[in-house]
């Protein structure tokens, strides 16, 4: 039985690496549910271990959230096939701001719906690599020793995970100022009932994606152009009830908007917006991802 002191320092050291654990996995699988289910099977297996066999404990629970991940996600695309209508990742609270360094860019970029939803492209591993060397700044020696191959493989693993990246990109993230502009925009357009002025703000080939999960109404398909994700707009702001309410908040590094019904929270929206556009229109209709868990901070 491990002493008081002992098992605080345990505890200590898992909890100060919690926000970089839960970030891996939550970029791993889209959804804080799981992200959380993962620490917590980490957690046991971490307190059930001599800490005096670890040598960095960084690079243990990074091998061990990580390597939990990849077990998750080998079932992930028979769930994702079974999953009534269209699938988006669960929605996190972030608490950013505008003045957001630069060099933090990528680490909030890959919080983004949009990112998550291109992450989908690559296989378990190749996310994996891609997510700690991209995001997560870790060393090939390290990726190395994380996913159980050579240096040399982990490099070609990233380099395949670059390439189908950047085939399916779009252009660089939109500044969360402008972001915020377009969202400030895009609610006063609905707000006043302005069919034109919430077209004008969408692309062409804009696509709005909403995921009911079975278990609140949803569109079962994309609905792909502006004109038709405008009139699909108005349509359920003509038929929102009475008591329905509106509140914002930073999710996944830019401004949403939620929707109240009876004090229950019943849609995420969330925007992604390219070149003063908007591209993408997520609606977030499933109570399972609508916990809001706050993101870990350092």
């Amino acid at each position: 039985m491990r002493a008081v002191g002992e098992w605080e320092q345990v505890v200590n050291e898992f909890e100060s690496l919690r926000p970089l654990l839960f970030g891996i996995a939550y970029r791993m699988l889209g959804s804080a549910m799981e992200a959380e289910d993962m620490l917590q099977e980490a957690y046991l297996r971490w307190t059930a271990i001599d800490p005096a066999e670890v040598r960095s404990p960084r690079a243990y629970l990074t091998k061990l959230v990580t390597n939990l991940c990849l077990d998750q996600l080998k079932t992930a695309r028979e769930r994702r096939e079974l999953y009534p209508g269209e699938w988006l990742p669960e929605p996190v609270v972030t608490p950013l701001t505008l003045d957001e360094p630069m060099e933090h860019a990528i680490e909030v970029e890959s919080l983004s719906m949009a990112f998550l939803l291109l992450l989908e492209h690559l296989t378990p591993v190749e996310r994996a690599v891609f997510l700690l060397r991209e995001v997560f700044d870790y060393s090939y020696k390290e990726i190395a020793e994380t996913i159980g191959k050579s240096e040399a493989a982990a490099r070609q693993v990233l380099h395949r995970a670059k390439q189908t990246v950047h085939a399916s990109r779009r252009p660089p993230m939109t500044s969360l100022a402008e972001h915020q502009q377009v969202f400030g925009e895009f609610l006063q357009a609905v707000s006043a009932g302005d069919l034109p002025r919430v077209m004008a703000l969408m692309s062409s080939d804009v696509v709005t994606v909403s995921d009911g999960g079975g278990k609140a109404p949803a569109a079962i398909h994309p609905i792909v152009g502006g004109a038709a994700s405008a009139r699909f707009i108005m349509g359920l702001r003509k038929r929102a009830p009475e008591g329905t309410r509106f509140e914002i908040a930073i999710l996944n590094g830019a401004p949403a908007l939620l929707v109240y019904a009876n004090d229950t929270l019943e849609t995420a929206i969330l925007l992604n917006v390219e070149a003063g556009r908007i591209r993408n229109l997520y609606f977030v209709r499933n109570p399972d991802k609508l916990h809001l868990k706050p993101l870990p901070t350092l």
